[in-house]
């Protein structure tokens, strides 16, 4: 019976790449774990997972069986007419097949299959040592890892995600003998770069974790981003504020430390007059520093940078942080001040002279396309048209800016602040920022409804003009953002509950383009492609949240050129609670009969409902409750109540229950026939004034 003893394997290289440092972690942390797998070796994996620093990947389990179970294999050979002659001796096929298995053909076995019996050679050997099968398992685990060009060192032929020195592998107390990569394994890690510049040994597995954390590393990255956070929170309190933790920024920060020590800093208070988000994406993106946000969300001259070594003189560390961030904050305030000497308004001239797309001209046509559009659709949103058309004229010019030059994350933000310091109204001011919203998945959309408006007309005309233009996206390339562009205007108007048809809004943005559709599309034929595009990027919107493609497809179904997102999503919002309820399956599957009923009739479906034409009691109670039920939702679908529209539907499954049990409909009687398809019409029409709810049924 095989015993079991802890395995820890560790990998020893030159500095990882930062963002790819948890991806490869967890490669080689499940490429081990599949190569144990594979083998048929038992290990537990309880509190096991991807261990690493930017020096070391390693695996560390708490008990693996030290040798492979039993190896049963067979090997099918030869069918008996083929193995044996007339004689009943074995033929040259027979004996080669029995010496290949090195043994006699008398001593093979047979087995039957549908083809008839055959023979068959089964064999059973004792598994192999874990330790002698180890090595090849670490080396299939690091050619599985996702390194797309592999860095060379020495004279070697292989290549590894950066150079490789030292490799622990230890099965128990042992060390299991392996040369990969250049190394031999040893029991010797290494510990902190400059805190503990020595080898350090594990007796164990089990003293891993421990043994490195006394030589100033810590290998858990859980740990160390909780140490980070801990600290820098502290630090950032300490300075009288809170931390903005960005989890990007936490994450790589996490990837370029052993032991992480946060340095309170600052700068000069001077620099707070630019634009906040500049300085942030400088100590953020460039830097690698955590801002130190007041009580109102607002930038202080205080941030936090995170040291890699717990350093004796910790003034001098500050000083570098403070040192190196310096010149960029000079940068950025002079191309703000320099922004602010030209004017947000000036700015815009300079669009006239950029290429938006070759089609559909310069940006300042674009501008002003999207400008007449947010004129155009302000009033139904309940914004002034003027403030409309005023915010999309101003929405593109810091793009001419020095400060978007050099902070491209910074359109509309820049552009915010410039029509601040020109005197533009606040509305505007804030819509010119808003325009970009939702800037990123997850992203909330503008929060006011005049940049809701600009930020509407903006995409709008983005998928107009690129459908017109043939720009449409093909598999992994969409150049022009139609598909982010077409989320970002849906989204938009559900989350602002604007009621205004799609296909309208569409079709007026279409016919504002300079071209004609590449492909000899009408108008009204590229509207409905965008249309569609639109409800496309809303299924997967959709179905994240947890509609299903069946209740995404029953209102989709139903929905024409008059349509409006919202009124969309509502009816979705209802498809989704009636699903829920007991009755919805029986009645989608009757509505999809009744369907199925009335596409068989010949010319068009009867509609006049006679009540003395009833035979059945079934169908006159049906009748009657059709009857009830229209009238009670009559007023819920003009408040669009879509869900008590349908929980109200659900009470009607008794009557059709019955209807079906006890009614046939297609009697020779044509008079009773056509009273009863009317009866079914009434029914599937109220049945489906919510959803094609027979899409339900599978």
């Amino acid at each position: 019976m095989s015993t079991t003893q802890p395995l820890l394997i560790e990998l020893g290289t030159e500095e990882l790449p930062v963002k790819a440092l948890p991806g490869l972690a967890q490669a080689f942390f499940d490429g081990v774990l599949d190569g144990l797998h594979k083998r048929g070796i038992g290990f537990d994996r309880e509190g096991a997972k991807p261990l690493y620093t930017p020096r070391r990947l390693a695996v560390r389990l708490n008990g693996v069986a030290t040798e492979q179970p039993e190896q049963k294999s067979e090997v099918l050979g030869p069918y008996l007419n083929i193995a044996l002659d007339a004689d009943g001796q074995p033929t040259k096929a027979l004996q080669g097949f029995a010496q290949k298995a090195g043994i006699d053909w008398s001593e093979l076995e047979r087995t039957s299959d549908a083809k008839g019996e055959r023979f068959v050679h089964r064999a059973t050997k004792p598994g192999a040592d874990t330790a002698s099968l180890l090595p090849d398992i670490v080396r299939e685990a690091l050619a599985a890892m996702p390194i797309p060009k592999p860095m060379r060192w020495g004279d070697h032929d292989y290549g590894f995600a950066r150079p490789v020195h030292w490799l622990v592998l230890l099965l128990g107390t042992e060390v299991v003998p392996a040369d990969l990569l250049g190394v031999r394994s040893d029991r010797m890690s290494r510990g902190h770069r400059f805190m503990h510049d020595k080898p350090v040994w594990f007796s164990a597995p089990e003293d891993y974790v421990e043994s490195l954390r006394s030589a100033s590393v810590l290998v858990d990255a859980d740990e160390r981003r909780e140490r980070i956070v801990r600290e820098v929170t502290a630090a950032a309190q300490q300075a009288g504020g809170q931390a903005r933790i960005d989890e990007g920024i936490l994450e790589e920060v996490n990837g370029l430390t052993e032991w992480p020590v946060a340095i309170a800093c600052g700068f000069e208070s001077e620099f707070l007059a630019v634009p906040q988000e500049a300085l942030i994406a400088t100590m953020e993106a460039n830097q690698k520093f955590f801002p130190v946000l007041d009580a109102q969300g607002q930038l202080t001259e205080r941030f936090i940078g995170i040291a890699n070594i717990q350093s004796k003189n910790e003034a001098e560390v500050r000083k570098g942080y403070e040192r190196v961030i310096r010149p960029r904050f000079a940068d950025a305030k002079f191309f703000f001040d320099e922004d602010l000497k030209q004017g947000l308004e000036s700015m815009g001239d300079g669009l006239k002279t950029v290429t938006y797309q070759a089609k559909l001209g310069s940006v300042a046509d674009k501008v002003a396309r999207v400008a007449a559009l947010a004129a155009a659709i302000a009033p139904a949103a309940g914004v002034d048209p003027a403030q409309a058309r005023r915010a999309a004229e101003l929405s593109k010019n810091d793009l001419q800016s020095r400060m978007v030059n050099e902070f491209p994350e910074l359109q509309g933000i820049a552009g915010r602040y410039y029509a601040q310091a020109a005197n533009e109204s606040a509305a505007v001011a804030a819509a010119i920022d808003e325009a970009y919203m939702p800037r990123f998945a997850g992203d909330a959309i503008a929060p006011s409804k005049l940049g809701q408006v600009v930020a509407i007309a903006e995409r709008l005309d983005t998928l107009a003009g690129g459908f017109k233009a043939g720009l449409q996206p093909t598999g992994n390339k969409d150049a022009f953002g139609l598909r982010r562009a077409g989320l970002g205007l849906a989204r938009t108007l559900i989350g602002g509950e604007h009621d205004a048809s799609i296909w309208k809004l569409v079709f007026g943005a279409v016919s504002a383009q300079p071209i004609q559709s590449y492909a000899g599309l009408s108008d009204a034929e590229t509207s409905l492609l965008i249309v569609d595009f639109i409800y496309d990027r809303l299924r997967g919107f959709f179905a994240e949240r947890g509609t299903t493609s069946q209740q995404f497809d029953a209102v989709r179904s139903i929905v024409n050129e008059e349509s409006s997102l919202i009124d969309f999503s509502r009816r979705l919002e209802a498809i989704a609670e009636f699903a829920k309820l007991p009755e919805a399956e029986a009645l989608a599957a009757a509505n999809k009969r009744i369907r199925n009923i009335l596409k068989k009739v010949d010319g068009d479906v009867p509609t006049a409902i006679d009540p003395a034409r009833f035979v059945e009691s079934a169908e006159r109670e049906l009748a009657d409750v059709v009857d009830a039920a229209i009238a009670d939702t009559d007023p819920l679908l003009a408040q669009r109540d879509y869900v008590a529209v349908l929980g109200r539907l659900a009470r009607l499954r008794p009557q059709v229950d019955a209807f079906f049990t006890h009614v046939m409909v297609n009697v020779d009687d044509l008079a009773v026939r056509n009273n009863r398809l009317a009866l079914l019409k009434r029914l599937s029409d109220r049945l489906g004034s919510v959803a094609a709810i027979e899409h339900l049924s599978i």
